[in-house]
């Protein structure tokens, strides 16, 4: 794990800077979370249409996103080697367990130069929702520029049902904070009614 030393630093280093907006160049959307310097979030009128990434999974599957269609997509971009990454992957697991069974899906892009740290990862935090292998990051250089930093991880981008860009975060989330943005865009914003095993 010696790697994960520099790569913690450098990602570190980039975080702070995307809070104080300078990494990504000019952002290309109205910043309608400030109390949230790392969060954005869009108005009905500026979401993009999401890419349609594909890829192979860590177990071997072929996934779309557009397979996700009426579904809300939490897209997560992770490494094993990043901290806030193992940090959160408890959190994302939480998500697709509580919100899965009102429509909500986690789509992990893993940026790991092997699959077998990947697999590991994965099976170390039991994460029951797929993942792409990114091992260089391209699939997120997909989504329009200056919507999240892609040198620093981890970072989630939000897509709504129709297959538009919503939100994204850079760092680390939890339930609880992703929890308001998922209930907006879900038919019902009553709270999710509980864990629903087996989601993904």
């Amino acid at each position: 794990m010696t790697a994960s030393r520099p790569y913690a630093a450098v990602t570190t280093v980039l975080v702070a800077c995307a809070a104080l907006g300078g990494c990504a160049g000019s952002a290309s959307f109205q910043d309608t979370s400030p109390s949230d310097p790392l969060g954005r979030t869009l108005s009905e009128g500026e979401r993009p249409a999401a890419p349609d990434l594909s890829g192979t999974t860590l177990d071997g599957r072929t996934v779309h996103l557009s397979d996700y269609r009426g579904k809300v997509v939490l897209i997560n971009a992770w490494a094993s080697w990043c901290g806030p990454c193992r940090a959160e992957a408890p959190e994302l697991e939480k998500i697709q367990q509580k919100w899965g069974d009102r429509g909500v899906r986690v789509l992990g892009l893993n940026n790991d130069a092997t699959s077998g740290d990947g697999r590991a990862f994965a099976k170390e935090f039991r994460l029951g929702y797929p993942s792409l292998l990114d091992p260089q990051g391209r699939l997120g250089l997909r989504f329009p520029r200056g919507l999240v930093n892609t040198q620093a991880l981890p970072y989630t981008i939000v897509v709504d049902p129709a297959g538009r860009v919503t939100a994204s975060r850079m760092g680390a989330v939890t339930e609880a904070g992703m929890g308001k943005v998922i209930a907006s865009l879900l038919p019902s914003a009553a709270p999710a009614r509980g864990p629903a095993p087996g989601a993904s």
